[in-house]
């Protein structure tokens, strides 16, 4: 009997030590398992994420598309100039550098200040569009740069219209920034790679370089320069009709810059582009809006440049051109001969502005009461300062 106990004792040590040998290699498989499971994850992520591109690059919906091969199809373009012939050596290495815009409309009465703003930014490797508004070109071309930009002609249209038409985004994808101007900028004390340097720094997807305090025209107190800065990103105001302060997060008070001299980045401008309406030229009430573009926070994407500024001369350009005109004893007005009826141009086009301001602005509301999906990225900022308002109001043996 002891034997056979014995016996027993020795087999179930030995079943012991059989289940301990097992338990050991199956810790001993738990990290290369691990290590499996995280490679294969990586391969699904990598493999839907690369057909969600496929589907975002040839969508299957676009029967337009199929007569192509997908490998063919390309999608973007840029405005880089192309040589017509090259030396068989060096077609492979032509390098295009160029990774920022200048857009500006022009007419050939402001030549002497585009040519100063070109040169400046032509140093900088920046590709170079003009809108010709009044349809003089053949001016242009005795400037030792002119054949190097691009020139599109279209008479008395804005440089929205010029934008909406003319610089979509799959167009500009190659560029990080698109500069979009009026033509009466004074540049004396701007450098485009100081200041493109500068938002890139700061993260600032839209933005503008603050106005010389003596410009001939200033719409908004955020944007005059501020000379102990480099930039900002909000004013304040406890006089007028606008008041700005701590408590204020949206324009004009932060979260603003003006039409005549904005920068957008690629993305800021992919929204942009979408927001300019086709219709509504002059692009009045737009800059209010630009703020939900700016790819996040707009009291922190968007910004002021303080310590590169430019010089404001606030010349009325358009509705001077084209025209048989008569100028008149006020300054800045001009009538044009219509059957022997004179027209007052630049009332007419104060009048279409405002009009289309308040065409913008129907349209945003009823916009939004239309998608019902949508949520206003700044509305509890707004509740918030509610709040805190109300908070500050109340006596102080309440509180």
């Amino acid at each position: 009997m002891t034997s056979i106990k014995s016996l027993r004792w020795l087999m179930r040590k030995k079943s012991g030590l059989s289940d301990g040998g097992k338990s050991s290699f199956k810790m001993k498989q738990l990290p290369f398992l691990a290590v499996l499971c995280t490679i294969m994850l990586f391969i699904v992520y990598r493999t839907t994420k690369y057909q969600y591109h496929q589907e975002e690059v040839y969508p299957s919906t676009s029967g337009k598309l199929k007569g192509l091969p997908r490998g063919i199809i390309h999608d973007n373009s840029d405005l880089e100039l192309r040589p017509l012939w090259s030396r068989s050596n060096s077609r492979s290495k032509a390098v295009y550098s160029n990774s920022n815009l200048l857009a500006v409309p022009v007419g050939i009465k402001q030549k002497q200040n585009v040519d100063a703003m070109v040169q400046k930014f032509l140093r900088e490797n920046f590709t170079i569009i003009l809108f010709h508004y009044d349809g003089n070109v053949d001016g242009w071309w005795n400037l030792d740069w002119s054949s190097k930009a691009i020139h599109i002609v279209a008479r008395n249209q804005t440089k929205w219209w010029f934008a909406k038409r003319f610089l979509h985004p799959d167009i500009v994808s190659i560029y990080d920034y698109i500069f979009l101007w009026d033509e009466d900028l004074g540049v004396e004390h701007f450098s485009p790679s100081r200041y493109v340097e500068i938002i890139k720094r700061e993260g600032l997807e839209i933005s503008q370089p603050a106005l010389d305090p003596n410009s001939t025209e200033i719409h908004h107190k955020i944007t005059i320069r501020a000379r102990t800065k480099k930039f900002h990103r909000r004013v304040y105001e406890r006089r007028g009709s606008t008041r700005c302060s701590d408590l204020s997060e949206g324009p004009p008070c932060t979260g603003f810059v003006e039409g005549m001299a904005p920068v957008f980045s690629r993305s800021a401008w992919y929204c942009t582009w979408h927001l300019i309406q086709n219709d509504l030229v002059h692009g009045w009430g737009v800059d209010m809006k630009l703020g939900y573009c700016a790819q996040g926070d707009r009291t922190k994407k968007v910004g002021v440049v303080d310590s590169e500024y430019v010089f404001h001369q606030g010349i009325q350009t358009l509705g001077g051109s084209g025209h048989r005109m008569t100028k008149v004893s006020k300054p800045q007005r001009t009538t044009m001969k219509q059957g022997g009826v004179g027209i007052d141009v630049r009332t007419e086009i104060r009048r279409q502005s405002t009009w289309e301001f308040e065409i913008f602005k129907e349209r945003w509301n009823e916009a939004i009461a239309a998608d019902k999906n949508w949520v206003d990225p700044f509305k509890s900022d707004q509740r918030r300062i509610r709040k805190r308002r109300d908070t500050q109001r109340l006596p102080k043996n309440n509180i």
